[in-house]
């Protein structure tokens, strides 16, 4: 079976190469990343990846309104938001804006990968 695919989506590169590692280290195979929330949604449209990790704060469009237009995209996109901000309103916001999962920073590698294979069994 081929592994999952995931767009890693984050304007730090240090926090790309660290969820690279980590979402590597559990068998998917991470086919893009995007410094920013408009990025983000033209790789999507483009790669169309199994799975999104999505950093909630970035420039040109934020996590919320790249989530957004990426579930207009296509509806049932997999996508889990990541955020070092933890108040409800935020994840409620996420949620609703299409997101499937959230990971609140600083986060554990084994959390990472619990949010991940909590999409796999949503597409099995």
């Amino acid at each position: 079976m081929m592994p999952y695919t995931v767009l890693l989506c984050d304007d730090a590169l240090f926090m790309r190469t660290m969820l690279r590692s980590i979402i590597s280290g559990g068998g998917y195979e991470v086919i893009g990343e995007a410094g920013n929330g408009r990025a983000a949604v033209e790789l999507y449209a483009t790669l169309r990846p199994d799975f999104v990790v999505m950093d909630m704060v970035m420039p040109e469009l934020s996590g919320i309104d790249a989530v957004r237009e990426i579930c207009a995209l296509d509806p049932s996109a997999r996508i889990v938001m990541c955020s070092a901000m933890g108040q409800e309103r935020i994840v409620s916001d996420a949620i609703a804006a299409g997101a499937r999962g959230f990971i609140n920073k600083p986060f554990t590698p084994s959390r990472v990968l619990e949010a991940l294979a909590a999409l796999v069994e949503v597409t099995a």
